[in-house]
């Protein structure tokens, strides 16, 4: 009893470490693009591709991990992203342009790994933990996130940009290191034969698995967009570089307390339908607001903190759909994968979108307009979504 707690543990702390480096080589990276623009000669025109590049890798290697996780095992799977990821890191340590990119490919390949793997991972080894162990890795994720956004810079002007990136990079190392322990620790699932049949059936061809994927493409077109916009819109009118930072800074933290309560508030009885309520408000609000109010820093700290928090709310939930609307852990992997493929290139089509629109019209409000109307169409694919038993069957 005490050995397989023990397993328990570790694979828990596992769990929490990968989680941990699902968001942390984007993030800390924008606060050190000026330094990256002295030491490897980086063009301004290709610094957003440090950004884009992972979404793509998302979209190309998601339906990838998918089959390899349920061909070879997902824990093993996760093994080889991790190693990617940790090759990645430090690859994009060395001085040179090529580098650079290369590396950000292949950290774009290992996130993608821990994206597609770890929901179905969790259902698989802790069924009757889902909700507990969804919010320790959503909430590891979006807090060490925020904590490279925060400290690389700050760190940079203390030592240099390659120590920076080294230690940020350990956190893959540690992640690596522990995710080895859990494979030593825990037992091979085995799959009963006749369960297998239950896999013949596509997930592409069900139709709640476009819904759910829409849901994701529209939440994470909407996550990137305002990351990579709001700063900029507050600049506009007025705020110094600081506060528009200190804004944004918000935004990225408030995604914390909903990606810890909503995995748990999904297994209460009217919980999804707040959960979807919570999203919609959040985003309507937040965008409406920010469009009539255009000065006060602690107003447009308000609407930062619940346009956050439903963006929290939104990425939570669709892992939460991943594993309620799938019947299978299978299922689970395979729509995981397919949503987030076609996810993230609608995700990384955003920011370039937001920006060509502002550009041809000279103006942010059409851009907040959009934000609101995106969030009314992903409010009803939520409902939709809510009044769908399962991939495969309807309540």
């Amino acid at each position: 009893m005490s050995r397989k707690k023990d397993s328990a543990a570790i694979l828990t702390f596992g769990i929490f470490l990968v989680g941990a480096n699902l968001r942390l080589p984007i993030t800390m990276l924008p606060p050190l693009l000026s330094d990256l623009k002295r030491s490897v000669g980086l063009a301004p025109s290709l610094a957003g591709l440090l950004t884009t590049i992972p979404l793509v890798m998302f979209a190309l290697i998601s339906p990838l991990i998918a089959k390899a996780g349920n061909k070879y095992g997902s824990e093993w799977t996760l093994l080889a992203a991790l190693i990617l990821l940790t090759i990645g890191s430090y690859l994009r340590i060395i001085p040179t342009i090529w580098a650079l990119m290369i590396g950000t490919c292949l950290v774009g390949a290992g996130i993608a790994g821990g994206n597609v793997l770890l929901p179905a991972i969790i259902k698989e080894r802790f069924p009757t933990q889902i909700a507990i162990k969804t919010s320790l890795y959503t909430v590891s994720m979006g807090l060490v996130a925020s904590i490279g956004t925060g400290f690389s810079g700050l760190l940079a002007t203390k030592t240099n940009l390659q120590t920076t990136m080294g230690t940020f990079s350990l956190v893959g190392v540690a992640g690596l290191i522990v995710w080895v322990l859990c494979l030593l620790v825990m037992k091979p699932v085995r799959i009963k034969y006749n369960q297998r049949p239950q896999t013949s059936r596509s997930v592409w061809r069900a139709s709640l698995a476009w819904i759910i994927t829409l849901f994701f493409g529209i939440q994470s077109l909407l996550y990137y967009s305002l990351l990579t916009w709001l700063p900029t819109i507050w600049i506009s009118r007025g705020f110094s570089t600081v506060q528009a930072g200190s804004l944004a800074t918000l935004f990225q933290l408030s995604v914390l307390p909903l990606s810890l309560t909503v995995p748990l508030l999904a297994e209460k009885k009217h919980g999804m339908r707040i959960i979807v309520a919570i999203v919609g408000i959040g985003f309507i609000g937040g965008a409406a607001g920010l469009s009539v109010v255009t000065h006060g820093f602690w107003i447009n700290a308000f609407f930062s903190i619940i346009m956050g928090a439903a963006s929290g709310a939104a990425f939570s939930v669709c892992i939460v759909f991943f594993q309620k609307k799938a019947t299978t852990v299978q299922e689970t992997t395979a729509l995981s994968g397919m949503a987030q493929s076609l996810g993230y290139i609608v995700g990384a089509v955003g920011p370039v979108l937001f920006g060509f629109v502002q550009n041809r019209l000279n103006s942010w409000e059409p851009i907040l307009i959009l934000v609101m109307l995106l969030s009314i169409i992903m409010t009803g694919l939520g409902i939709l979504i809510n009044h769908r038993q399962t991939l495969f069957k309807r309540i």
